[in-house]
């Protein structure tokens, strides 16, 4: 049997939370975390347009080498992972042993392997309503930006939205016919959000087709120790300290 496996360092990224979770668990490829990210939340029931759109969206990044991150629920949740895969990260609200919901079971079981299943919750622990909430902040604060697709007034995603406030993140909504996804259209009435009118000019915002990242370079691009970088990726240090890719500054490697 596979266990979950846990985060030794907490992404800086939750440094923003009021909250952070005390730990952080894990299944499949942790240097997701090193890409640029933006969070993506919506409707569980999502009308055809918007899971055609958002589909696009989140390929469109994924080709920019940019990370999607959502929840792993059903509906714009699972169409943003599906669009992005393999560049996409779900939150979810249950230990990462527990497959649900069970309709997304070959989904979530792909992305434990070729992609990144993510819970502040041990195996064996099951989703309760606070749970979904509790998760919801973590994948906000994940992305650099979050991407309200569709969103009824009184619908979970108004909690994401709610987060993304209080961290300070801006927000972007697709556009939508009248009538529909009242809570997005609300947000751009109040000067909330952003609209989102070109989904490539959007994605150019955060990487560039056929771009691709150095994951080793990356995360020293935050300044870590000579031993985190050592226990990250051992053969690259030594390969990039050779060609001089990097640098040690007051015991601090860095791209040189």
């Amino acid at each position: 049997m596979t266990y979950s496996e846990v985060l030794n360092n907490l992404p800086s990224e939750f440094d923003l939370l009021e909250t952070p979770p005390t730990k952080l668990f894990y299944r499949g490829k942790i240097s997701l975390l090193n890409l640029r990210k933006v969070s993506i939340v919506g409707a569980r029931k999502a009308y055809p347009y918007s899971r055609a759109v958002t589909q696009k969206l989140a390929s469109e990044l994924s080709k920019r080498d940019v990370c999607v991150v959502s929840g792993g629920a059903m509906g714009i949740d699972a169409l943003s992972h599906e669009g992005a895969f393999p560049n996409t990260i779900a939150v979810l609200a249950n230990g990462l042993d527990i497959i649900y919901p069970k309709v997304n079971k070959k989904l979530l079981q792909k992305m434990s392997q070729e992609a990144l299943l993510l819970s502040e919750y041990e195996d064996g622990i099951e989703a309760r309503t606070y749970s979904f909430v509790h998760r919801n902040r973590l994948v906000v604060a994940l992305g650099e930006v979050l991407v309200v697709a569709q969103a009824d007034l009184n619908s979970g995603s108004m909690r994401s939205i709610e987060y993304a406030l209080q961290m300070g993140k801006k927000i972007y909504v697709l556009p939508q016919r009248l009538g529909e996804s009242q809570g997005t259209m609300q947000l751009l009435h109040e000067g909330k959000a952003e609209l989102i009118t070109d989904i490539e000019a959007f994605s150019d915002m955060f990487g560039s087709v056929g771009q691709t990242t150095d994951d080793f370079l990356h995360f020293c691009s935050k300044g870590v120790s000579y031993e985190e970088a050592l226990a990250y990726d051992s053969p690259k240090l030594f390969e990039y300290e050779l060609l001089g890719k990097i640098k040690v500054i007051k015991g601090k490697v860095m791209p040189a």
